[in-house]
């Protein structure tokens, strides 16, 4: 029998009109998405992480005053000119090397923070019948290949709906998204449930979601009538159970790091473990960092 190939993953969404609590008073103007790891805003991350994957429509959707994301990936002309100008070849050839190509962005609107399962549905009109990928920003993701360059390779092999996963410690389970783990096939295993932050001692798993996922295009219409779930929000993880129902879910132990940039310390962590992997600020970072722990042998680890 031939084998089936499953439709190409060409969009992504990135939800990003949350407000960014967790972070006050530094997101009171300014994004979350747009506070810095070392030298480029998180949502840089996420979105070369997608282009790397093969994704050629960027679905961005926003909030209000989220504009300064709309402007990080458009030209800046002025900037543009005087790099030139200053014969700053390398810096302006590396902002032009991360613009999306012409018309490969694209913004929607999240009119009220309805919960993720909203924010993906906003974008319902631009996605269509295709399959998609999503990725959350705040989770920075660090490996070779990429968390979504992962994904697409099992999603080729299996087709289906695809979520990609961290181990946690088993005493940690009840602060995620765990899912219940089926038949194994190496780089994947089957998804029979998802429990969201089980109570301490009862997650069927310690493989939590850890804010990608490749999703049928058919979630749509379930988001588009899915009842508010905890928190009074509009759940993905609800549509994805009922969706659980007729298709395959798979999940892919993430083969790297993950960074929970939305939290204090997760956004610290990221900026120290990527500070020390820059070839031109790790030397310096790792010796200030031996001084301020009080060795001054420079055997800070990264």
């Amino acid at each position: 029998m031939e084998k089936i190939v499953p439709k190409p993953i060409r969009k992504a969404v990135f939800p990003v009109a949350g407000l960014g609590t967790r972070f006050l008073p530094a997101t009171k103007a300014v994004p979350k998405e747009m506070l810095t790891v070392v030298d480029r805003p998180v949502i840089q991350y996420a979105a070369d992480e997608a282009r790397a994957a093969g994704i050629e429509t960027l679905i961005f959707v926003t909030g209000r005053n989220k504009g300064v994301i709309e402007d990080h990936f458009d030209m800046a002309f002025e900037l543009q000119t005087t790099l030139k100008d200053r014969n700053k070849g390398d810096t302006l050839e590396q902002l032009i090397k991360e613009l999306p190509d012409a018309g490969q962005a694209v913004f929607t609107r999240q009119q009220a923070p309805l919960g993720l399962g909203h924010a993906v549905w906003c974008a319902r009109d631009i996605v269509g019948d295709d399959p998609f990928a999503v990725l959350l920003p705040d989770m920075l993701m660090t490996g070779e290949p990429g968390a979504l360059k992962q994904m697409v390779d099992v999603y080729n092999e299996t087709g289906g709906n695809i979520v990609s996963l961290s181990e946690c410690a088993p005493e940690e389970a009840h602060n995620y998204g765990i899912v219940s783990k089926g038949e194994d096939f190496g780089s994947h295993f089957e998804i029979n449930g998802m429990v969201e932050k089980p109570k301490p001692g009862t997650a069927p798993s310690n493989y939590y979601i850890n804010g990608r996922y490749i999703l049928d295009g058919s979630i749509m219409k379930l988001l588009g009538t899915q009842a508010a779930g905890a928190g009074g929000e509009i759940q993905l993880t609800d549509s994805m159970l009922q969706l659980m129902e007729t298709q395959k879910f798979y999940g892919t132990p993430f083969k790297g790091e993950a960074f929970d940039c939305g939290s204090k310390l997760g956004f610290l962590e990221a900026n120290i473990a990527l500070g020390l992997r820059n070839k031109e600020l790790g030397t310096d970072l790792r010796l200030k960092l031996a001084q301020r722990l009080g060795d001054r042998r420079g055997s800070v680890r990264d």
